[in-house]
């Protein structure tokens, strides 16, 4: 009887442990990431910035956006939304993009929403420089769950760090070709 006492208890022990792997954690944790990646392009500030703020151009250059729909043929302006099918870290999504800052050439910030949940947020900061500009892109996300934040720091993060890197490296390249044609 002993015996299965201990085992019973046991069973419940694990199953509190993994219910509260899975409880939401809220936002003032302090289990945010911060994926930063900066490239120096040689092309003026307003050039780039206009490229990067252009929905349309994502897919070209940034490996996780597959495609996008909505107010894509413009640099977006505050309050403007697109939506995005992604897949970041072998995970495939949707995510409606609204723009919560515009100070051109300077800054654009993007606020993402998936199924109504904060999915993070993307910061572009493009500083003149003599070579042409220097191009900072910080995406930050919360993690949902403890066992998200387990995942994170496991694989996640660097997978996405790497897709980022590739990101600004490719678009890097596509400006400074496309200035040189």
């Amino acid at each position: 009887m002993k015996k299965r006492t201990r085992y019973v208890t046991a069973i419940l022990a694990a199953l509190v442990v993994i219910g509260l792997l899975f409880l939401p954690l809220p936002q003032q944790v302090g289990l945010d990431t911060r994926i930063v990646t900066v490239a120096s392009i040689q092309r003026p500030s307003k050039v780039v910035f206009d490229y990067v703020t252009t929905p349309a151009h994502w897919p070209a250059w940034h490996p996780s956006s597959l495609a996008v729909s909505g107010a894509v043929d413009h640099s977006l302006d505050l309050g403007e939304q697109v939506v995005e099918e992604f897949r970041v870290a072998g995970r495939r999504g949707s995510v409606v993009w609204t723009v919560t800052a515009r100070e051109p050439p300077g800054k654009w910030k993007i606020d993402g929403k998936i199924e109504g949940r904060s999915a993070g947020t993307v910061t572009y900061l493009l500083t003149s420089a003599a070579s042409g500009t220097r191009f900072e892109r910080t995406f930050t996300y919360h993690a949902l769950s403890l066992w998200f934040a387990i995942l994170n720091w496991l694989v996640l993060r660097a997978r996405i760090q790497a897709e980022s890197d590739t990101a600004v490296l490719q678009l890097k390249d596509l400006l400074e070709v496309t200035s040189q044609q």
